[in-house]
């Protein structure tokens, strides 16, 4: 019986110590947008940002098939914002991007086969709509960056930048 009990107890002691660390983003990407004026460097606040598909509707993350994120719903950009307390040092919710918008996607999201769509509500800007690819995924874990660096073209972890015009 000490045997048997021995056996197992190595067997799981073997199976824990082969178990591989996980990144805190694995199987979550981001997509980042970097939205201003020609010649200016700060982000213009308050914009609409969505995803949307080879004909212009808004794609519907059904069953957080796109996001694990707002199930059900249109995926929508969000502003970043700062979590830091006074008289810390500034951080951002996001913490690989500044005041840009952000999006949490899947790291499977087909992003070739879609775009995005900027608008202004405040009728200041002309609207937008700018083609995706997979360089413009934020991929957070060493491993996925690990691969894209051994591949050619554009480098991920960049945002989108999009310059609009005044109307």
């Amino acid at each position: 019986m000490k045997n048997k009990l021995y056996i197992i107890l190595t067997f799981f002691s073997l199976l824990s110590y082969g178990q591989i660390q996980h990144c805190g983003y694995d199987f979550t990407s981001y997509l980042v947008v970097d939205v201003h004026e020609n010649g200016k460097t700060e982000n213009i606040k308050n914009l609409k940002i969505t995803v949307v598909d080879d004909t212009g509707k808004p794609l519907v993350n059904v069953n957080n098939l796109y996001s694990w994120n707002q199930g059900n719903q249109i995926m929508t950009f969000s502003q970043n914002y700062l979590v830091s307390k006074e008289g810390e040092k500034e951080r951002y919710f996001f913490p690989y991007a500044k005041d840009n918008y952000f999006l949490s996607i899947t790291t499977t999201f087909p992003v070739d086969n879609f775009s995005i769509k900027i608008e202004d509500s405040n009728g200041v800007y002309l609207s937008q709509t700018v083609k995706l690819y997979a360089f413009n995924m934020y991929i957070l874990c060493s491993s996925e960056n690990e691969k894209q660096q051994r591949s050619f073209g554009p480098r991920t972890n960049r945002p989108i930048e999009v310059i609009l015009e005044k109307k």
